[in-house]
């Protein structure tokens, strides 16, 4: 083990190695519970996402200590499965299999790119300023479903405001709607406004809130892990949590494992890569949403490996050097990148959205992990996760709630690097980041970001600084609205 990991020459033992991993993993153990509730949003088996959650997570887990030999934990990247969801899935129309085929393909993508030049050409086009406001407006978009899904918004919406019910046009005179109403779409007249805080789920949600704020600030170890398990025993005699749901067979591990047969492999079959590919006229569409995903994926890998790497000297300046410069799989951070890659198309053949490096395992690395026995750990602890499958079960949403919010705001701090004093850069980076809550996309956001940057760079006769392959994205993001306002 000393040999294999090195542990004198990265200055630890396997005891700190072992809390390490421990550490990291209860810092980022709330996704088992996370992405399940948001994935199954689509349409997917609740507990198939768990198991699949658990099987990537401990996959790429592995690949990164093994292969890497870094003290990284991997996991669905929050963000990417909300992209995922509300995104591909509900607001394109895509189907769940359609969009595992597009992570499938996302990761096979960052994998040629890792061992080519091509990565390199693809960091260097995108602007600094560009890559922080990706991650901070994932935050914002983070945090906004957290605050959404606890129910703490309403929106009043006046007849005239009204566009479609049912995907219709509206008819203020009809009075009744067969089936029941679906759906309502207003337009920008919407107005939105803080509920009364009568429901019970809403109060739960709230006491949850503060209750994981109160543990994250006084820097609890696994304080987003203990304020969902608080708010869920909070829960329990406020009677929105059902504990009948433990005993359910369909909640089983047994049951879990039948489940997973059917999202495992569902990204190859005739509703997931034949149907993608078989409208030609979503083309477009499906291949800058595979850039979407990619992109996110991308920055926000090296924004965590460079952010913690570099202050602990887990990576060194050359390793940054190779990264930006080399080709291949030579130095420890491309190894770690080529581990971050397959992970994403592992996740999507057992079915779960965009496997990524979490920001989390800077919480092991505080604790003095410095090699890959930390990550090994940290995917023994995922595996022996798959024994609780029927809790994941009685888990109220208003308990993810408040993790979703706080890890928002953790994403946030890249908005820090801006310089909001100067138009030339608050402009692009504005439409970047706050778009994406705006616009319910984080697609949207990035075409936005790029659109104002091409904009501004070109008012300011500074276009010899857009990079091409920058001109190429904002021209194929400007193709895709224009092909949707068609559709």
């Amino acid at each position: 083990m000393e040999n294999f990991f090195k542990l004198k020459e990265n200055g630890t033992t396997v005891t700190t190695e072992v809390i390490a991993g421990i550490t990291t993993f209860f810092a980022m153990s709330y996704i088992i519970f996370v992405n399940p509730a948001i994935l199954s949003l689509t349409g997917m088996p609740t507990q198939a996402v768990f198991l699949a959650t658990l099987i990537a997570s401990a996959i790429g887990t592995l690949v990164m200590g093994l292969f890497a030999n870094v003290p990284y934990a991997q996991a669905p990247g929050m963000g990417l499965n909300a992209f995922f969801t509300y995104t591909v899935v509900f607001a394109l129309g895509f189907s769940w299999q359609e969009a595992l085929a597009m992570v499938f393909i996302c990761g096979i993508f960052n994998i040629l790119i890792t061992v080519t030049k091509i990565r390199k050409m693809i960091i260097k086009s995108i602007p600094e300023l560009i890559q922080n406001a990706i991650g901070g407006g994932i935050g914002i978009f983070v945090a906004y479903i957290g605050i959404k899904n606890a129910g703490f918004l309403q929106f009043t919406s006046e007849s005239p405001n009204i566009q479609s019910i049912n995907n219709a046009a509206f008819n203020a005179t009809e009075a009744t709607y067969t089936g029941g109403i679906a759906s309502v779409v207003t337009d920008g007249g919407i107005i939105p406004g803080l509920v009364n805080f009568t429901d019970k789920g809403t109060l739960l949600a709230l006491i949850g809130l503060i209750i994981t704020v109160i543990l994250v600030v006084l820097n609890v170890r696994g304080a987003i892990l203990m304020g969902i398990i608080a708010t869920t025993l909070i829960g329990i005699p406020m009677g929105i949590v059902d504990l009948s749901a433990i005993s359910n067979p369909d909640n089983s591990l047994g049951n879990a494992i039948s489940e997973l047969q059917i999202t495992f492999g569902a990204a190859f079959g005739a509703n997931g890569m034949i149907s993608l590919f078989s409208d030609a006229s979503r083309l477009p569409l499906v291949l800058m949403t595979i850039f979407a995903f990619s992109l996110s994926d991308i920055f926000d890998t090296i924004g965590t490996f460079i952010g913690t790497g570099r202050k602990t000297g887990i990576f060194t300046t050359e390793d940054e050097l190779a990264l930006e410069s080399g080709s291949g799989v030579k130095s420890k951070m491309d190894k770690a990148l080529f581990a971050d890659a397959i992970a994403t198309s592992v996740g999507a053949i057992f079915g779960t959205s965009n496997t990524t490096t979490f920001v989390e395992s800077a919480a092991g690395i505080g604790a003095g992990g410095r090699t890959g026995l930390t990550s090994v750990v940290v995917a023994i602890l995922f595996l022996l996760s798959s024994l609780f499958s029927s809790v994941i079960a009685i888990v109220p949403p208003q308990a993810t709630a408040a993790s979703l919010v706080i890890v928002g705001i953790m994403m946030m701090s890249s908005l820090l690097e801006i310089q909001w004093n100067d138009l030339e850069e608050a402009i692009p980076a504005f439409f970047t980041s706050v778009f994406m809550g705006l616009a319910y996309s984080i697609s949207y956001g990035i075409a936005a970001g790029f659109i104002f940057y091409v904009i501004v760079k070109v008012a300011k006769k500074k276009a010899n600084e857009i990079h091409p392959v920058l001109w190429i994205s904002t021209g194929l993001f400007i193709l895709n609205f224009i092909v949707l306002a068609f559709i």
